[in-house]
C-alpha cells in the first residue's frame, strides 16, 4: 500500500518519548478541494492545514476558563460539564461528528487525526468519564481521516465511514475511504472500500450511516459517482455495495455530506450541500423512494430559505421532514427548516439576528417529546466560537450555551446527542488544552472536547 505522501507532521508524544507521525499529505490532499462560491455574500470556506478543519473565521482568545453556566428560562443554572480534552496524541484529536450513546451511558464517537498512527481512531467514553480507543486508523486498508459519527447496534458494534484510505492505488493514491466496522472488544473489519469516480463509485464519505431492518446500510459521499459529486449508497449484508443514485449537480444536486433518514417503508431522505435547480447553487432536501426513483423535493434559493444543508434530516409521523441550513436566511447565520411532503418549505428559525445569536449550524438536530428542537452552531454565541441551541414549539429560540474558545472548546460541527434524561452530549472540534502543542503544529487551536449540557427534558 503506498503512504498518503511524503510530508510528515509529527506529533510529540512525551508518555512513550518519541514520535507519532500522521503521514498525511496535507497540501496534496487540500489541492484536491475544489474551489467553490457561496450563492451568498458571505466569507468563502477556507481549508486549513488539516483539509477538513473549516476556518471561517479565527479568533484569538487564549486558554479562557470554562464560562459560568448559562440559566435556563426559569432561572435554574444549565450545567456545563467538560467529559474529556483531546489531546491529538493517541486519544485523537479533532472530532468533526458527532455523538452515538448507548442505553447505559457509554458515548462513542470518531476523531479524524490522533490514534496511535496518526489517522483518525474511534473512541468511547464511558459514565466515569474514562476515554478508550477502540481503534486506530492504520491507513492500510482500514482507512483514514473518518469524518463522519458511529452507528451503533444493538450488539454495541459501532459501523462507520472514512474520507480517505482503503484502496490507496486509487483516487490519486489517496484511497477513496471506507465503510467499518468495530466491535466493543477493539476488533475493526472493512466492510467496503470505495473505488472512486474511476469505477462511478462513492469518495470521501462525510457521512454517518443508517439501517434498515434487514441489516442493510444507508450512506452518502461528497464525491465520486459518474459525474464526481457525489452519490447516495446501499451496503447490504454480505458486503455489497450498490450506487442508488449519482448525483449530477443540477438538478439534482452535488456534494452531499449527511446522513440519510428512512421510513418505515424504505423510502430514504436527505440533503446536499450544493447543487440544485437555482443558479446559487445553494443544495437540495430530495426523496428516494423503494423503487428506486429520485425525486428533489425542494431547492434552495439562498434568500430567507436558507442555503447549503450540511445536516440530516428529522423525519415525523406526517412525512414532514425537519432540518438546518448552515448559510443565508434573515440574518445570514442559516436556517432551521420544515418541508412537508408536496415539498413545501416553512423556515422555523433564521439564526444569526444579533451579535450573540447562534450562528451557522452544521450537525443534527435532535427532538424532544414537547417538539423543542436541539442543536449546536459552528459559529455565534456570545464569543463567536459556537453555541449549543434550542428552539422551542412556539419558535423560541434560547441559546443554552456559548463556547469561550478556552478549555471549554470551540467550534461544534456535529450535531448533539440527548439520553432519556434530557441532557445533551456533544463535540467541539477545536478548543480545550492543547499543552504539547500537538494541534496548534496544525494551525488548529486545541485538539478539541467532549462536553454534556443539563437541561432536562425528554427525547422525542
Amino acid at each position: 500500500m503506498s503512504e498518503m505522501g511524503s510530508n510528515r507532521v509529527k506529533l510529540k508524544d512525551p508518555a512513550k518519548k518519541g514520535v507519532v507521525e500522521n503521514k498525511a499529505n496535507l497540501m496534496k490532499i487540500k489541492s484536491k478541494f475544489r474551489s467553490v462560491t457561496s450563492c451568498m455574500t458571505e466569507k468563502r470556506v477556507t481549508l486549513g492545514s488539516a483539509f477538513v478543519v473549516v476556518l471561517l473565521s479565527v479568533i484569538s482568545t487564549g486558554l479562557a476558563q470554562v464560562a459560568t453556566p448559562s440559566l435556563t428560562e426559569s432561572g435554574t443554572p444549565r450545567k456545563f460539564i467538560l467529559l474529556h480534552t483531546f489531546s491529538g496524541q493517541y486519544d485523537g484529536g479533532l472530532p468533526w461528528a458527532g455523538l452515538a450513546l448507548d442505553a447505559v451511558g457509554n458515548l462513542y464517537g470518531a476523531t479524524q487525526v490522533g490514534g496511535s498512527h496518526g489517522y483518525g481512531a474511534v473512541f468511547k467514553i464511558d459514565a466515569k468519564r474514562k476515554e478508550t480507543v477502540l481503534w486506530s486508523f492504520t491507513n492500510l486498508g482500514d482507512g483514514s481521516w473518518p469524518l463522519a459519527d458511529v452507528l451503533l447496534d444493538k450488539k454495541g458494534n459501532l459501523f462507520g465511514t472514512t474520507a480517505f484510505g482503503g484502496r490507496n492505488d486509487l483516487c490519486t493514491g489517496q484511497g477513496c475511504g471506507t465503510v467499518f466496522k468495530v466491535s466493543q472488544g477493539g476488533k475493526e473489519t472493512t466492510l467496503y472500500q470505495f473505488e472512486g469516480s474511476q469505477y462511478g463509485d462513492g469518495q470521501v464519505s462525510f457521512a454517518g450511516l443508517i439501517a434498515d431492518n434487514a441489516g442493510n446500510v444507508y450512506g452518502t459521499s461528497r464525491w465520486g459517482g459518474s459525474s464526481g459529486v457525489g452519490v447516495v449508497f446501499k451496503l447490504d449484508i454480505k458486503g455489497t455495495e450498490t450506487v442508488l443514485h449519482s448525483f449530477q449537480s443540477a438538478p439534482d444536486g452535488a456534494d452531499p455530506e449527511a446522513r440519510v433518514t428512512v421510513d418505515a417503508t424504505g423510502n430514504l431522505y436527505g440533503t446536499t450541500w450544493f447543487g440544485g435547480s437555482n443558479f446559487c447553487n445553494c443544495g437540495t432536501v430530495f426523496k428516494i423512494d423503494a423503487a428506486g426513483t429520485y425525486t428533489v423535493l425542494y431547492n434552495f434559493a439562498g434568500q430567507g430559505d436558507g442555503a447549503n444543508p450540511r445536516a440530516g434530516l428529522i423525519l415525523d409521523a406526517k412525512g414532514n421532514l425537519y432540518g438546518t441550513a448552515a448559510r443565508a436566511g434573515a440574518y445570514n447565520g442559516g436556517v432551521l427548516f420544515k418541508v412537508n411532503p408536496k415539498g413545501t418549505e416553512n423556515v422555523l428559525y433564521s439564526f444569526g439576528a444579533n451579535g450573540i445569536d447562534a450562528s451557522e449550524p452544521n450537525g443534527d438536530l435532535v427532538r424532544d417529546t414537547k417538539g423543542n428542537f436541539y442543536g449546536s452552531t459552528y459559529l455565534g454565541g456570545t464569543s463567536g466560537n459556537g453555541a449549543v441551541f434550542k428552539l422551542d414549539h412556539t419558535g423560541k429560540e434560547s441559546v443554552l450555551y456559548s463556547f469561550t474558545g478556552g478549555t471549554d472548546g470551540q467550534y461544534p460541527y456535529g450535531g448533539v446527542t440527548m439520553d432519556k434524561l434530557g441532557n445533551l452530549y456533544g463535540t467541539a472540534l477545536q478548543g480545550g488544552e492543547d499543552p504539547y502543542g500537538n494541534c496548534a503544529a496544525q494551525g488548529n487551536q486545541g485538539c478539541g472536547v467532549v462536553f454534556k449540557i443539563a437541561v432536562g427534558a425528554k427525547r422525542w
